[in-house]
């Protein structure tokens, strides 16, 4: 047995996987085996959902049997609704109450008997989870506003559904294909912290409910979440300031400030999945018409790579520099951002879930003591 540190377990194999491979060097990503680039302009997310629980993409009637059982999922008890317009009322963070929402469901669960070993009940669960997210941020963001929850549809792809629960009218094509290939984009990334977190809940037999939520709580810390809503928050900084989106970057530097969304642990060239969004975000701009944001998003990118030259450091845009600009222009809040990255990351996190149960073993690392070894007890009277 080693005694060599890894802070952080950084380069440290704690298992293997087939779920996503990553090549920072070469700016790849895949799910099983697939580019992501073909996934997002192929397929849909309910079909890379699919892909990662089972192993292999849907045929039509595969996929159309598990629309039908997700959309069958997405509503919620009175219960939940109860208890997201309390913590509306409390003005709770939204990835607060996701939190608390998501441990909640686990009260309706149908199969809350079911042994931690039974992955076929396992993958139900984390399918009824995956569901109903939409459904509890959507009620939350609406009863905050003081606005009454709005059903889900059943005739409707997930990302479709969300955004017409969000804002109570069905999402035109280009914003619903748009947000959809937003969730295949998120919806995995090797063992990061809030996947890791939810397989070491797992490894424990807990139950998935308590493994998400646990995956939750990792995600919502600001070194792993909320990257692209501090880019979305800095790009409306520049706005207010009216000044040249270079001539403010240049400031900011000056300042020792961080540009966020620049710069990954595991990538050292630009991020595949930023590639494909800031595509993405040039089709929005130019069918609303509003460029401002496209248009401060490239400026940085080509002061920083070009005259500060950051990628030749190994620090290049990762996929939070243009999914905030994304959203904003599907007209999502700022502060929902990080609960959509996890509304994305549960398909993740239940996939390694079960991937890792079929041949599980605690996860149980050790510490290495740094403390004295020789102290003398002394009574509490005579302290």
């Amino acid at each position: 047995m080693t005694d060599q540190l890894h802070k952080g377990l950084e380069g440290v194999l704690v298992a293997e996987s087939e779920l996503s491979y990553i090549d920072g060097d070469e700016g790849t990503l895949l799910y099983r085996g697939y580019s992501i680039e073909d996934l997002a302009e192929g397929a849909s997310y309910e079909e890379v959902l699919y892909l990662l629980w089972n192993g292999s993409l849907p045929t039509r009637a595969e996929l159309e049997a598990f629309e039908e059982s997700m959309a069958a999922e997405r509503a919620v008890d009175d219960g939940i609704y109860d208890t997201l317009e309390t913590l509306a009322a409390a003005d709770e963070e939204p990835m607060a109450a996701l939190r608390t929402a998501t441990s909640m469901l686990s009260t309706e669960e149908p199969e809350g008997d079911a042994e931690p070993e039974d992955l076929e009940a396992a993958t139900r669960k984390g399918r009824r989870i995956t569901a109903k997210i939409p459904t509890v941020l959507a009620a939350f963001d609406r009863l905050r506003n003081g606005q009454d929850p709005v059903e889900p549809r059943e005739d409707l792809s997930l990302a479709a559904n969300f955004l017409y629960m969000l804002t109570g009218e069905k999402p035109d094509p280009v914003a619903a294909e748009t947000f959809d290939m937003a969730l295949i984009l998120h919806a995995d990334h090797g063992f990061n912290a809030s996947t890791f977190t939810g397989m070491v809940i797992s490894s424990t037999l807990a139950d998935v409910y308590s493994a998400v939520t646990g995956g939750i709580g990792a995600l919502s810390g600001p070194l792993h979440g909320g990257a692209n809503q501090d880019v979305m928050e800095t790009l409306m900084e520049i706005d207010e300031s009216h000044m040249d989106p270079r001539d403010w970057v240049v400031d900011a530097i000056d300042q020792g400030r961080r540009i966020p969304g620049w710069g990954h642990r595991v990538y050292n060239v630009k991020d595949p999945r930023a590639k494909i969004l800031q595509s993405k975000l040039d089709d929005l701009s130019e069918s609303s018409g509003e460029r401002k944001w496209y248009e401060y998003t490239t400026t940085i990118e080509t002061y920083l790579t070009e005259e500060i030259g950051l990628p030749e450091k190994d620090i290049a845009p990762n996929v939070d520099f243009y999914s905030g600009s994304v959203y904003y222009q599907l007209g999502i809040p700022i502060d929902m951002y990080t609960p959509i990255f996890a509304m994305s990351r549960a398909g993740g996190w239940i996939g390694h879930i079960l991937e890792y149960q079929e041949d599980n073993r605690l996860i149980r690392p050790r510490a290495r003591y740094v403390g004295s070894t020789s102290e003398e007890f002394v009574p509490i009277d005579d302290r």
